[in-house]
């Protein structure tokens, strides 16, 4: 549910950014999601469809790249990619001290527009 006020604040960014560039319409949106973000693709694309009628952003394509977190334990070094579910032991060395960071990046990469100035 919490996918909602997220792609809320998408849509508005977006289109604020499309308005203030001369945009007639957004044609995509690039975001970047980390695995330990615990936001559902499906969910932001069906809220998106839903929240953009008759918007510049109506129709716009949202492309999806995940981002994995990075696990690394304190007893032996060992790296190793965090996901979901979240690993509580290092593969390495079974020690309960990991430190994780990373995977919870929630952004806009980049915005795709069709500009005034084009003619298609």
């Amino acid at each position: 549910m919490h996918e909602l006020p997220v792609t809320k604040g998408i849509l508005a960014a977006a289109v604020e950014a499309a308005e203030q560039n001369g945009a007639r319409r957004i044609i995509a949106i690039d975001l970047v999601i980390g695995n330990l973000a615990s936001i559902v693709d499906d969910s932001v694309q069906f809220y998106f469809d839903m929240l953009s009628k008759n918007t510049l952003a109506e129709g716009a394509k949202l492309n999806f790249k995940r981002e994995s977190g990075t696990a690394r334990c304190w007893d032996c070094g060992h790296q190793f990619d965090a996901g979901i579910p979240l690993i509580r032991e290092c593969p390495a060395c079974n020690s309960a001290r990991l430190h994780v960071s990373g995977g919870r990046e929630f952004y806009v990469e980049s915005i795709e527009v069709d500009d005034e100035n084009s003619s298609s």
